[in-house]
């Protein structure tokens, strides 16, 4: 038998005995889970086993699950859980009796219920950026593919000598800005948790100090804000109205950034703009029936669907798991 820590985090049962070995304590008959509806690699599983079984602890996998059932029962006696875009909703917390440490296998964490984990003491992480060039290179692919009519017979253009602007200069923001200078456009952005200017200028590019200076100066945007109570929605009409001739909004972030309503609003009345994304829209079927080529949406997210994204994100949750529990290192912790 395990031991049983009436703590979440088992460190802070004992953080007071000096008597107590929390090391040995930790290490012993800790179970951590796979759960993944659209499974890792298969070298990503061998890579987690390994760094799992390595560190003394028993590994679970539950894949290509097709029923919520089937998660609720797997989770029950689980210390840890590594998740990809699975939903770890309030439910999910309460059936996992023993669950000390969520790690969702990416940037985004939106399909957490984190206030659920933070009222029963549970640890969230995400592990940010191991998908970051996977999505900056899609970023970069769909201005590319939009330039050039979706591939398909007629006259295009190049992105060389445009202008392109991040929303966000996270991880993924700086490595778009990067390529897009390393292709030759001129590459402005905005981020309001960034004020230093020097850390813009040392990537050679601009800062800009709102979002509505951001859209006038850019002909191609990429979108790279995550979906809070702040950014739902705050992507709309005026914001594209504002944007340059035949200007592209690229979102390789979350659908519910956008204002659908003003998005078609002002496709409607400009007839230049184009609107392309890795998260399809609520209404993506009738955006791409009534705007045809201006609107694209791919048929599943892409963003980290490459082998050494899949293989880095789902290494460095179960690392993250592994420090979690032998020093208590909560570094990429999401909630509170």
């Amino acid at each position: 038998m395990g031991v049983f820590f009436p703590y979440r985090n088992p460190r802070d049962a004992y953080k007071d005995d000096k008597s107590v070995n929390f090391l040995e304590l930790v290490e012993k008959d800790m179970k951590v889970l796979v759960a993944t509806e659209k499974p890792f690699a298969k070298e990503a599983v061998d890579g987690i086993r390994k760094i799992v079984e390595e560190a003394g602890y028993t590994l679970a996998l539950l894949e290509k699950y097709a029923d919520k059932a089937e998660l609720l029962a797997a989770v029950a006696d689980v210390d840890a859980l590594i998740i990809r875009s699975d939903k770890v909703t309030a439910e999910v917390v309460e059936a996992a009796k023993n669950l000390k440490i969520v790690v969702r296998a990416g940037a985004g964490y939106d399909n957490v219920d984190c206030a659920a984990c933070s009222a029963k003491g549970i640890v969230v992480m995400n592990t940010p950026g191991q998908n970051s060039n996977a999505v900056a290179e899609l970023a970069i692919a769909m201005m590319i593919f939009m330039a050039r009519n979706q591939f398909t017979p007629g006259t295009g253009s190049e992105i060389k000598g445009k202008t392109l602007g991040i929303h966000a200069y996270g991880n993924v923001g700086r490595l778009v800005g990067k390529a897009g200078k390393a292709m030759g456009m001129e590459v402005y952005a905005f981020d309001p948790f960034i004020s230093d200017a020097k850390v813009f200028e040392a990537d050679g590019v601009i800062k800009v100090d709102s979002e509505e200076e951001l859209y006038k100066k850019s002909q191609y945007l990429s979108l790279h804000i995550p979906a809070t109570e702040q950014t739902k929605k705050s992507i709309g009409y005026d914001l594209l109205m504002s944007m340059p001739k035949g200007a592209t909004l690229v979102n390789t972030a979350r659908k519910e950034v956008i204002d659908e309503v003003g998005l078609a609003k002002a496709l409607e009345e400009r007839s230049d703009l184009k609107y392309i994304t890795d998260i399809a829209a609520d209404s993506q079927a009738e955006l791409s029936e009534k705007f045809g080529k201006r609107v694209f949406g791919t048929a599943k997210k892409m963003g980290a669907e490459t082998a050494e994204a899949n293989i880095n994100a789902g290494l460095a949750a179960a690392s993250q798991i592994v420090d979690f529990f032998k020093t208590g290192n909560k570094k990429f912790q999401v909630n509170k």
